[in-house]
């Protein structure tokens, strides 16, 4: 398929929220599945600003909690594109915690959402725009959604 390229920065997003009573849980600790609807709304947001168009998630690849955030810190979400194939998008969302005197994060949560390019019927349709790599990072994120998509192939297969 030929089509116009854009780059990874082109549709980079950050978003950053201060956790607050509502966004906790029970253990003092963000609700996980609030940060989850966060990170799924900036993986959407990510790649809707790279296709132009409508999208919804189809999948959502290595969720993985590393660390709790808790009242008052400071979450900064931030969503990369890694892979445009015809009518699917892989986002990387990256989720820290940021220290409110040094500015350092750490990462508190990670994980890949694969975004489908729809219509306003929600039926798939072509990306309208590539990917252009242009660091070696850029690359080696491409090649690991390769790997994760055929993973996913198989476990769709095999009834996962």
């Amino acid at each position: 398929m030929d089509r116009q390229m854009r780059t990874v920065e082109f549709s980079h997003t950050e978003w950053m929220k201060c956790i607050q009573y509502e966004d906790i849980n029970g253990s003092g600790r963000l609700f996980g599945g609030r940060l989850m609807q966060w990170m799924d709304e900036v993986a959407g947001i990510t790649a809707t600003r790279h296709c132009g168009s409508y999208v919804t998630t189809a999948a959502v690849d290595n969720l993985t909690f590393k660390k709790g955030a808790f009242i008052n810190e400071i979450v900064v979400i931030i969503g990369r594109m890694t892979y445009v194939g015809r009518s699917s998008m892989e986002v990387r969302v990256d989720v820290y915690a940021e220290d409110r005197k040094t500015g350092n994060r750490q990462v508190i949560n990670r994980a890949y959402f694969t975004e489908v390019c729809v219509n306003e019927d929600g039926k798939p349709v072509p990306v309208e725009y590539g990917l252009e790599l242009v660091s070696e990072v850029e690359k080696a994120e491409w090649e690991g959604a390769k790997k994760r998509i055929e993973i996913r192939r198989k476990r769709r297969a095999e009834g996962y």
